[in-house]
């Protein structure tokens, strides 16, 4: 499938990665592809118009926040929407946390951010299952108070596994999901899978959620896993195993059966450069 073009159905990436090496800040991550001319350079080959890029605490201090404005703006000026990544568990006991760190991604990137997407986890955690609620109480807590920092025409998205459409919200009527789109304006449906049909395919699992987006009038896309097994759960969770031309494949089925357009979103850029063949290998034979 040629990519640059409509037929993709992807559209948006998850990255991660910056390229200053850990000894020049603690928060780097020594990952040359992530210099902003790169990043540039791949979303054009990969005809992506959107990039959520992860902003490190203290967004407008140090080597990595020098990165972090420079590489937003770079694509800004491509044409390339960019949000603010990120996520921590602590956040979950502490949201002013997570408004700070909004705060200073703000003040590193300025108008180069279009948004702040938010990736805090409370199912990960262990302890989920015996207090949904109390979690998804915490959560919200998280949404709510990123909600009330952002200055006017920045938006708040966030993460959400397909499945929150079957969690009741903690607090009145309808899902988690219901009660999150009452606080965001943008929604990454998480639907990792290595395939498009199928009752465990990508159409199944983030259709009705995406469905309830639609309802409130927010902003979608659909997220999907490249990175190895071990790190997503399982080979059937991620492409990492099928390889690029069949994320291509799947990813455009998806998209023309959600009718979203290119509305595809690949974690991640780094896994997804391996997937491609893309970057080098170490003496050990391993990708780097």
């Amino acid at each position: 499938m040629t990519v640059g073009t409509a037929a993709s159905g992807i559209g948006a990436m998850w990255a991660w990665d910056n390229p200053v090496p850990s000894g020049q800040d603690a928060r780097g991550r020594g990952y040359a592809p992530a210099e902003p001319a790169a990043l540039v350079a791949f979303c054009a080959e990969r005809g992506l118009t959107r990039v959520h890029l992860a902003a490190p605490w203290a967004a407008d201090e140090g080597p990595v926040g020098t990165w972090f404005a420079a590489a937003a703006r770079a694509l800004a000026d491509a044409g390339v929407a960019v949000t603010a990544l990120g996520g921590d568990a602590g956040w979950l006991d502490q949201p002013g946390l997570a408004a700070t760190w909004a705060g200073a991604a703000l003040r590193s990137a300025g108008p180069a951010l279009v948004g702040v997407q938010l990736d805090v986890e409370p199912w990960a955690l262990p302890g989920w299952s015996d207090d949904v609620p109390g979690g998804s109480r915490r959560w919200l807590a998280v949404l709510d108070a990123v909600a009330a920092s952002l200055p006017a025409g920045v938006a708040l998205g966030v993460d959400a596994p397909w499945w929150l459409t079957t969690v009741a919200a903690p607090v009145g009527e309808g899902s988690l999901l219901d009660a999150a789109l009452a606080r965001v304006d943008e929604v990454v449906v998480v639907a990792f899978s290595d395939h498009a049909d199928g009752p465990d395919g990508i159409v199944a699992l983030a259709g009705p959620a995406v469905d309830r987006v639609r309802a409130a009038g927010r902003t979608w896309s659909v997220g999907v896993e490249t990175d190895t097994p071990k790190v997503a759960g399982g080979a059937q969770y991620t492409f990492h195993d099928e390889g690029a031309a069949v994320l291509e494949r799947e990813a455009a089925r998806a998209a023309s059966a959600l009718g979203g357009g290119a509305c595809v979103c690949v974690e991640h850029h780094r896994a997804w450069r391996r997937l491609l063949g893309l970057d080098g290998v170490d003496a050990a034979g391993q990708r780097t």
